[in-house]
């Protein structure tokens, strides 16, 4: 006799009411022949852990199984797509037809409060493995450790050999981590000190307000008075005359009373290609220091610390293979982390290889760069030549007005491939005829004056670190 024979004359008797146990070893019957699935490639390992293995039984009764799972949206999605699936494994196993009844343990009345509390100590969790911007929580590896010494050097003796210190390297590998732990270090043995901490653009929309509302003098007060300034992203300054204009004098004065100054870009002084000469002179007096994309051993620290804080068991095939999959920057390995701890609480068990490779599958999705808009493109042309998103479109023609405009539909062109009777619309109702005399001028100046060709470069650089 055969097992399915077997199952099927030992419990038929039993259909009016199984005991747990006894139905238990049916859906493990029942989990082992859609498992077959997974091995033949007609189910996905990820599908099959997430939603087929999470349902717990809780009875058959009446030629009806029960179960229970964590939610109504898994409820749906089962019900959806794998209840024939189930009803045809139950058949199998079973030997007649089994209808499916999932309820959601949210929707049970001894849990009403379950998912609130659940997600609330979700959050908790989150929230108390938050660090301080500091250099004790800093991880230092070859990628970095010249940059963390030049910081915690400036942090003891503001003012001396490193001033400016020049901290550059792509997103998300610590540059911002390492200002405040200076701005943090500074305070606790100096807590007077006057720490300002601005980005290249907050810096250049706060002068534009100031001009609008001329309030300049208070603006220059504010940022000349400093005792340390922290300016992150500074190529966003590039291009940009008035704000250019500015900061030179800002750091002139602050240079010359020996306060310290720190900046930080996605690239150095010499690839900042619209900087003016004599600010990436001033970026060169003191001390340029780079951040690169951690190393392996780097980045198996920083996962295993972040676990730590979440109080996740990690192990180490899981946390090598998040090591060795994701390597741009800090911020996915620890979003990837935190995606770990979610699924932990949600399915209560430890993570798992495949849980950790679907992890890394929706960073690597969620980190995908974000499109590039229209407005976007427009508002950093306007910046560079000193005018406004909305003289762009306009029919004015001044010299300025008209040279922006057509940087602009050649920038959107660029990026954003859109046709020219699209881009038209764009730039304020403009005809293709139009659009195409703009791209072609700004084509040819591209292609024999280097200062254009510089400018382009800046900012389509800018646009590019602003939408990711």
């Amino acid at each position: 006799m055969g097992v399915q024979h077997f199952i099927f004359a030992v419990f038929l008797p039993l259909r009016k009411g199984f005991f747990m146990k006894s139905f238990d070893e049916v859906f493990d019957k029942v989990l082992e022949l859609i498992h077959q699935k997974v091995v033949n490639g007609e189910l996905t390992s990820v599908a099959y852990d997430m939603w087929i293995h999470s349902m717990k039984p809780v009875k058959l009764e009446d030629n009806v199984a029960y179960f229970t799972v964590q939610s109504k949206f898994q409820q749906g999605i089962i019900m959806k797509n794998y209840e024939k699936m189930l009803k045809d494994a139950f058949l199998n196993v079973m030997g007649f037809d089994v209808e499916i009844n999932i309820s959601p343990a949210e929707l049970s009345d001894e849990n009403d409060s379950k998912p609130i509390k659940d997600r609330e100590e979700l959050e908790l969790t989150f929230s108390n493995a938050e660090y301080d911007y500091t250099f004790d929580t800093f991880i230092v590896g070859k990628s970095n450790e010249f940059a963390h010494a030049a910081c915690v050097a400036v942090s003891k003796n503001q003012g001396g050999v490193y001033n400016p210190l020049f901290i550059h390297g792509p997103s998300g590998l610590g540059k911002t981590h390492l200002l405040t732990a200076v701005s943090n270090a500074i305070k606790a043995n100096k807590p007077d000190t006057n720490i300002i901490y601005v980005t290249g653009e907050a810096f250049t929309n706060e002068l534009i307000n100031a001009i609008r509302e001329q309030t300049t003098h208070a603006f220059r007060k504010k940022y000349r008075n400093a005792d340390v300034l922290l300016m992150d992203d500074i190529q966003f300054i590039s291009g940009k005359e008035s704000t250019q204009e500015e900061f030179f004098h800002t750091f002139n004065e602050l240079h010359s009373q020996g306060k310290q100054i720190i900046l930080t870009s996605d690239r150095p002084p010499k690839d900042i290609k619209t900087l003016e000469e004599r600010i990436r002179t001033r970026f060169e007096w003191g001390l340029i220091a780079d951040i690169t994309p951690p190393d392996f051993e780097t980045r198996v620290a920083i996962i295993k610390r972040k676990a730590d804080l979440l109080n996740l068991t990690l192990t180490d095939d899981v946390v090598e293979t998040i090591a060795t999959r994701l390597k741009a920057d800090i911020r996915q390995l620890e979003g990837c982390v935190k995606k770990l701890k979610a699924s932990q609480h949600l399915m209560g068990t430890p993570p798992t290889m495949t849980q950790a490779m679907n992890a890394i599958r929706e960073i690597l999705s969620d980190d995908t760069i974000a499109p590039v808009t229209v407005d976007r493109i427009i508002a950093e042309v306007a910046g560079i030549y000193g005018v406004t998103s909305d003289d762009i479109r306009s029919m004015k023609r001044s010299s300025q007005i008209s040279t922006a405009r057509k940087v602009a539909a050649y920038v959107i062109k660029e990026m954003t491939q859109l046709s020219l009777q699209n881009i038209g619309a764009e730039l304020g109702g403009k005809n293709h005829s139009t659009v195409s005399f703009y791209i072609d001028s700004i084509s040819e100046a591209v292609a024999t004056d280097s200062g254009t060709k510089e400018t382009i470069e800046d900012i389509i650089k800018n646009i590019k670190g602003a939408t990711s």
